[in-house]
């Protein structure tokens, strides 16, 4: 899968340095791993995802100290970053349509 807005984890990571090495690991799943439906995804990540509306999953970072929310386009293996933020910040938003990136 090809991650869009990768640029986003990079910066989060600078800023929140605890949270690089989850991060890193998220993205070395996504990248390497053929999601072809929920199910893929679910089998690849198991309880540190939960689906919304949109195509849009809601992974737990770090043990669940943060939380990124990607659209996922199984047709084109795309992943949009749409959110990415502290559990608190993510309380603040509608995951099925933030777009803050």
């Amino acid at each position: 899968m090809r991650v869009i807005k990768r640029l986003v984890l990079l910066e989060f990571a600078e800023q929140h340095p605890q949270a690089r090495s989850s991060l890193e690991h998220w993205y070395q799943l996504i990248k390497k791993t053929e999601l072809r439906n929920t199910a893929d995804v679910k089998m690849t990540f198991g309880v540190s995802v939960d689906f919304v509306t949109n195509n849009r999953a809601v992974f737990n970072i770090k043990g669940n100290d943060y939380r990124l929310i990607a659209e996922i386009n199984y047709g084109k293996r795309a992943v949009f970053i749409r959110f990415l933020g502290t559990h608190s910040d993510y309380e603040k938003v509608d995951a099925g349509t933030v777009k803050l990136y």
